[in-house]
């Protein structure tokens, strides 16, 4: 079984898989809008039998009125067009199915659990022999800008997509063509056509009795139209990230150079994300960067809930860190492979001292350079890498700010606390408190020595702390080189 999630795609997937499979003895069947009703009852009763061998169809596919007994294997093409909901419906059509899900571009919650383990992953990054990358322009919406994309194309024996984010814009965008280009053939495509009209529209296109194809989103979904190898996207700021870039991809099929406009009204301030989705779809234009934009697209919108149907969204109850553990050990948990560290080894100390540690972005103006920034100073290990790090950084970009120099600080400081076993530690104006772990690796003797060598200022309270006494109004570089022995000296006695 092959599901679709447009009836033009499901169209081009049943007219290549009956050329392909012409001569064998499979019946291949189609279920979508295309196909008449009286047809799409004989195919149902067809299938309840067994007697077809490959079914490809779209959503029709999902009715619960269709027996699938000796379903063995199930493809999903576009998976990011389909809802949380309908993709466990297709598992549950048979527990025995196997399951193969395609994408260009993975949606967030799909490519989270593909990367936290919970799916396999596979990912083809070769192109096809001679394919070249689409040159990408954004740009204002220029009446002269867009003729001459259209006449070069049309002069090099090509045809263009001109897709539109709304049906409601495509009857003035077609007039607006038509006094632009008076010279090209036009159609309009949309998915509130007449199954019969969009077949015949379509047909046409693909044997190039039209120019442009002014159309919606519909064209987005793999379609393949060798001779297409310009698209003009209207109000591109309208469109999400793999939606561009789906987009994107619908040209340069062949051994020409595709190329992709991307338009923008004039003098309209647009989002914050808008900006982020067009400045990655723009730096990302080498072939096969589809798992690329999806990253960028998780890091843009959030992975979602794996539990729920939120297919994006950021975590808000707990930290990513700690989400990402929990879920690591219940996959490991799931797939029986060996038992789950349970223990405080693995722990993330929490540290807050009242200070900004952080890179400000008068520092580092540049967000991704920022959070990459940020990635690898969580990683860092010991104080030789901090130092390397530290150089690096004035290297790059000048001496290090207060804020960094603490940011840095408090990383040398958690490497500290995970070898003495101290989960948190907190200061105020008058006291730090450190909380230790239930069993902590310096063992209870190295800690009450500890406090008896230094009764004046430390106290221990019941459930594993130990108070220190702050002078008064102490700087932060202070608290810092305070917190700094301290730590060193419960770690060497």
């Amino acid at each position: 079984m092959l599901i679709s999630p447009t009836t033009l795609l499901c169209r081009q997937h049943f007219k290549t898989f009956k050329s392909r499979f012409d001569g064998f003895p499979f019946e291949l069947r189609q279920f979508s809008r295309m196909v008449s009703g009286k047809e799409l009852c004989k195919n149902k009763q067809l299938l309840a039998e067994g007697k077809i061998d490959i079914a490809i169809g779209t959503h029709a596919l999902l009715a619960d009125s269709l027996n699938t007994d000796n379903l063995g294997l199930i493809i999903v093409d576009e998976e990011q067009h389909f809802g949380v909901g309908q993709k466990e419906k297709l598992k549950k059509l048979r527990t025995e199915a196997h399951v193969l899900a395609l994408s260009a571009t993975p949606i967030p919650r799909s490519l989270q659990l593909a990367i936290s383990g919970v799916r396999e992953l596979s990912i083809i990054a070769t192109p096809p022999v001679d394919r070249l990358a689409v040159r990408s322009f954004i740009t204002p919406f220029d009446e002269i800008t867009l003729r001459e994309a259209i006449m070069r194309e049309r002069n090099r024996g090509g045809q263009v997509f001109y897709v539109a984010p709304r049906i409601a814009d495509l009857a003035d965008l077609y007039k607006s063509l038509q006094k632009i280009v008076p010279e090209a053939k036009l159609a309009q495509a949309h998915g509130q056509m007449k199954p019969a009209e969009l077949d015949e529209i379509m047909n046409q296109f693909y044997d190039g009795k039209f120019d442009v194809l002014l159309s919606t989103a519909i064209v987005e979904s793999g379609l393949d139209v060798q001779s297409a190898n310009t698209i003009i996207i209207h109000r591109a700021d309208m469109f999400g990230l793999s939606q561009l870039y789906q987009l994107r991809g619908r040209v340069g099929r062949g051994k020409l150079r595709g190329y992709a406009y991307f338009t923008l009204p004039k003098q309209k301030l647009l989002t914050a994300n808008a900006v982020k989705r067009l400045e990655v779809i723009q730096g990302l234009d080498s072939l096969g960067a589809g798992f690329s934009v999806a990253s960028h697209d998780m890091d843009i919108r959030g992975f979602g809930n794996l539990l729920g149907e939120e297919q994006s969204g950021h975590v808000k109850e707990v930290g990513v860190e700690l989400y990402q553990k929990m879920l690591r050990e219940a996959v490991l948990r799931a797939r029986a492979e060996g038992e789950v560290d349970n223990s405080d080894a693995d722990f993330v100390p929490n540290i807050s001292l009242g200070m900004s540690v952080l890179i400000p972005d008068y520092y580092v103006a540049d967000l991704d350079l920022r959070m990459n920034l940020y990635k690898r100073a969580a990683g860092l290990k010991g104080e030789d890498e901090i130092a390397l790090f530290t150089i690096e950084l004035t290297d790059r970009f000048g001496k290090p700010p207060p804020e960094v120099i603490y940011l840095l600080e408090i990383i040398k400081l958690k490497g500290l606390c995970r070898k003495i076993g101290i989960a948190k530690i907190d200061a105020g104006p008058r006291a730090v408190v450190m909380q230790f772990v239930e069993n902590p690796e310096i063992g209870a003797e190295r800690i009450m020595e500890f406090a008896l060598n230094n009764k004046e200022d430390v106290k221990i309270k019941p459930n594993n702390k130990l108070i220190f006494s702050l002078p008064a109004k102490a700087a932060h570089d202070d608290l810092l080189r305070l917190i700094e022995v301290s730590l060193y000296n419960l770690l060497n006695g």
